[in-house]
């Protein structure tokens, strides 16, 4: 029972908390502690703007949970009205103090940002991993603990292992996770990355992703084949003039693959973001 709970949300948490009180207090913003286990890295500054001008307001309305540690305080939730508050000048804040271990106020900061004010996919992942690896957990009792499907957290956690650039557009909103979970099926690097730029570049859908992936998938085994069945010597002069042609006016490599008498492929090569949509450019005119 109690793990369903969890999954009710961060109320859930804090009434079976053993030792917890509800009995409300104020505590000087100055003794207290930022929380460590803080999944969210980010904060948008125009949120906590507004969110400082309602507390000189009208206060907080809403009173911060924090578990006591020697004289001073280590913040369990309320991360952005603690931000606010220290923002508009308040000396104090109300506060709910709880007695909770560093499992239990890990579990409050994800379900917190999770249930109330959904993380970012990266930070999401990267705060499930620190739980997992911190409290030596498999994906299965972190999910019962949270409410959540096992495979969520399975595909987010996923996510931590695509390429660097990769996971930056997935945090800034330049890919969705549906993109990324695309990504994720490209086990080489370079080809992970350059299909990525191709879909900040050009705005890619998500079906056009798939498409995308389809049509290369589908040119590596033609090439493959192409290249058992026909030696570079085959080419004829014509094919070798075109291919020069077409290097000139696009200033990169062009190669022309013969398949069969009346098919092939012409493989152009780009080396940077910017040299592809250059070529995008050349082609399209």
């Amino acid at each position: 029972m109690e793990k369903r709970r969890l999954g009710r949300g961060l109320d859930a948490l804090i009434g079976i908390a053993e030792g917890a009180s509800q009995d409300q207090t104020e505590v000087a913003v100055g003794l207290i502690q930022h929380n460590p286990f803080q999944p969210r890295k980010t904060f948008d500054t125009d949120e906590l703007a507004s969110l400082s001008a309602s507390v000189r307001s009208h206060g907080i309305l809403q009173p911060l949970v924090v578990r006591q540690l020697g004289d001073q305080y280590q913040l369990i939730a309320g991360e952005r009205r603690l931000r606010a508050a220290q923002d508009a000048g308040l000396s104090s804040v109300p506060v709910h103090i709880v007695n909770f271990n560093d499992k239990e106020v890990l579990e409050a900061a994800l379900i917190e940002n999770i249930q109330r004010t959904d993380l970012n996919p990266i930070e999401k992942a990267q705060g499930f991993k620190d739980y997992l690896d911190r409290f030596h957990q498999n994906h299965e009792q972190l999910a019962q603990r949270l409410g959540l499907a096992r495979s969520t957290i399975t595909n987010l956690v996923n996510l931590l292992e695509l390429a660097p650039e990769v996971q930056e557009g997935i945090r800034v909103n330049q890919i969705t996770e549906a993109h990324a979970k695309l990504l994720k099926g490209i086990k080489n690097r370079e080809r992970q990355l350059s299909l990525f730029r191709q879909i900040v570049s050009m705005g890619l859908s998500v079906k056009a992703t798939e498409q995308r992936i389809r049509e290369q998938k589908e040119g590596k085994e033609a090439s493959d084949k192409s290249g058992d069945d026909h030696e570079p010597g085959e080419k004829t002069a014509h094919v070798k003039s075109l291919e020069d042609e077409l290097r000139q006016h696009l200033a990169t490599p062009v190669e022309i693959r013969l398949k069969a008498k009346d098919k092939g492929h012409i493989v152009i090569r780009f080396d940077s973001n910017d040299d592809f949509m250059r070529l995008i450019e050349l082609l399209r005119k």
